[in-house]
């Protein structure tokens, strides 16, 4: 999933952003030795976080139907996740970079989520309306400056660029057979000496031992001699 975002984004960037410019798309860690190793333009990429958006976390199961509209299978719903990317423009001239930022930023601001004519690999079957955000405050827990600080290179201009991301569950349980047979019943009626007086519902709960009972039983399930039996038992009480 994550390389499909990334394939993404290269094209967007491509068509958008670049036109059709030499320049390179990279999505390599912005170092000192990758600086030092660069000898031509270059936007930089660089996913550098990834965690779950907890505030969109579903707890309700996704059913899958078949042709005739019955479930056959359960799963989780997908979890969200943010990736966070540091959008860096590499050339000989800070002109040059702050141009190429700022057509990034135009980008996007002007796509809330990637057009699906850019999206690739399982993001485009079907497509995905991936959100995306720029230049919002960093959550508390971090800022662009520790990134910097981590990355061990000089603090740069650069755009912040988020995607949400929904992450399938690769967990499935099918879904119990359909019950095709209706339930039959069969009752049957018995006397008041054959049910002992110890199955009678409240005889542990003070009841009045004055009591007899009539019993009639039922089958359930699809064909005879299957299926689960229940037992009705009523009671009258005797004459005194």
């Amino acid at each position: 999933m994550i390389h499909d975002v990334d394939e993404s984004l290269r094209e967007l960037v491509r068509r958008d952003v670049l036109a059709g410019a030499g320049i390179e798309v990279s999505f390599e860690a912005p170092t000192r030795e990758w600086a030092g190793r660069r000898s031509s333009p270059a936007l930089d990429l660089y996913l550098y976080d990834i965690r779950e958006d907890r505030s969109r976390r579903m707890v309700d199961v996704v059913e899958d139907r078949d042709a005739a509209g019955h479930v056959v299978s359960r799963r989780p719903p997908p979890r969200t996740f943010r990736l966070s990317y540091l959008v860096t423009a590499w050339t000989q001239r800070p002109e040059d970079e702050h141009r190429l930022l700022s057509a990034c930023l135009g980008c996007f601001l002007r796509h809330e989520v990637l057009p699906d004519d850019v999206l690739t690999g399982s993001l485009a079957d079907p497509p995905r309306g991936l959100r995306v955000t720029v230049a919002l405050p960093p959550p508390q827990d971090r800022s662009i400056s520790d990134v910097w600080t981590a990355l061990g290179g000089e603090l740069k201009p650069s755009l912040d660029l988020v995607v949400t991301v929904p992450f399938d569950v690769d967990r499935v349980a099918p879904a119990a057979g359909l019950v095709l047979e209706e339930p039959r019943f069969r009752f049957t009626s018995g006397s008041a000496a054959e049910e002992p007086v110890r199955h009678r519902p409240g005889a542990d709960s003070g009841a009045d031992p004055h009591e007899a009972a009539e019993t009639a039983e039922t089958v359930l399930g699809g064909r005879p001699g299957s299926g689960r039996q229940v037992t009705i038992r009523t009671y009258r009480r005797k004459s005194r």
